[in-house]
């Protein structure tokens, strides 16, 4: 897997795991909108630490900062 995420792309993507998290346990969301959150929010987390996004791929981009 070639790294296609920039660090600003991770951070935003770690963010927003982070606040979806916080909106879970303090109850703001709940149901089944929780649940598809709290998954896309371990995609986020999962993609942020491996810096590549599978979506990215057959979209061609790519937010890592050519050298």
């Amino acid at each position: 897997m070639k790294k296609n995420m920039g660090s600003l792309d991770r951070a935003l993507r770690l963010l927003v795991a982070a606040v979806i998290i916080v909106l879970f346990f303090t109850h703001v969301i709940s149901g089944s909108l929780a649940i598809v959150l709290l998954v896309l929010a371990a995609v986020f987390i999962l993609t942020s630490f491996m810096s590549f996004c599978p979506l990215y791929l057959p979209l061609g981009i790519s937010t890592l900062k050519q050298e």
